[in-house]
């Protein structure tokens, strides 16, 4: 099979499509012949050097997919040969076939076609994960998102919409705010002329917020927290060390959350997997709640989807096809 690996930390250009033997599935697991992937975040740090795959895992990259079941191991029953899935992976989806723990593999949402399916199962497990099952946002209260024309961003705007959820979500363009909005944002923030915790503070503070940043909106994002406030840190594109004044967050009686998803035990990662199917796929099966797509880019084209994604000017998600 075709498969991306990153040899040597780098640019894009270190991104090399090789030939590789084809997986076998071990007990309780299935293979998946790929369709479409899609390009993360944390596929471009890991690239670089910077975020390995967990122990065990692959050193293909890719954390999603879409694709047919082609094989199925021992102990597996509720999936079979030829059902259409999408996957969350701790790796190996830049490639034409994928082994992946049964739990993880999540039926494709009724009426969504197979290849825009890769761009559900990462942002759709992190988002509910992170701002419905451990930060617990409820209908009437107010959610923050930072990068909100992101691939997460796009989920987390329509998902806490959906569910009754005021949203705010920042953005650096004038097409990027005008996305949020359309997606269900009650306000869309310009971080390039706006300061989101003046705003906030005048809504009378986020419940919620979801952080891409890290360091760099940790002191902010306290502030702009409401009484009893939840911060959920996702992502470090603003560094991984800052300040933070505890009496201002013991005012607030709030608290600072920081998780990861890839690295979670599979049992956790397939309970959030059949939550997602559960909670949030009717939602898209009802249009909604919809994945923004900005680009679908040929897998030997990969260098130019991690060159996208890191020049910034995308909405949604970046895919990978294999032409399978």
């Amino acid at each position: 099979m075709r498969a991306v690996t990153a040899p040597e930390p780098g640019g894009p250009e270190a991104l090399t499509v090789t030939d590789l033997p084809d997986p076998e599935p071990a007990p309780g697991e299935v293979v998946i012949d790929i369709v479409a992937s899609a390009v993360n975040r944390a596929d471009t740090l890991q690239r670089q050097g910077f975020y390995p795959p967990p122990p065990g895992a692959s050193d293909i990259l890719g954390m999603e997919c879409s694709g047919r079941i082609s094989a199925v191991g021992e102990g597996v029953e509720a999936h079979q040969i030829g059902d259409e899935v999408c996957a969350l992976l701790s790796a190996g989806g830049y490639a034409e076939k994928v082994a992946v723990p049964a739990g993880q593999v999540m039926p494709v949402p009724s009426g969504v076609d197979l290849v825009t399916a890769a761009a559900l199962p990462e942002v759709a497990c992190t988002v509910w994960s992170n701002v419905f099952m451990i930060a617990g946002l409820q209908q009437d209260e107010t959610l923050l998102v930072h990068g909100g024309a992101g691939g997460i961003g796009t989920m987390a705007i329509q998902l806490a919409k959906a569910l009754g959820s005021r949203v705010f979500a920042t953005a650096g363009s004038p097409e990027k705010l005008e996305l949020c909005e359309s997606l269900g944002a009650d306000r869309a923030i310009s971080y390039r002329d706006e300061d989101f915790v003046e705003v906030l503070s005048e809504a009378g503070g986020a419940d919620v917020i979801l952080d891409n940043m890290g360091a760099k909106y940790l002191e902010r994002n306290v502030s702009a927290l409401a009484t009893e406030g939840r911060l959920v840190v996702i992502g470090m594109q603003g560094g991984t060390k800052g300040e933070l004044d505890l009496s201002a967050l013991l005012r607030k009686r709030g608290a600072v959350i920081a998780t990861t998803l890839r690295a979670r035990p599979t049992e956790e990662k397939s309970a959030i997997c059949a939550s997602v199917v559960e909670h949030v796929w009717p939602l898209v099966a009802e249009g909604k709640v919809r994945a923004v797509v900005h680009d679908r880019v040929p897998l030997e084209e990969v260098a130019r989807a991690h060159e996208l994604m890191e020049s910034g000017s995308h909405s949604g998600k970046i895919l990978l096809t294999t032409g399978r």
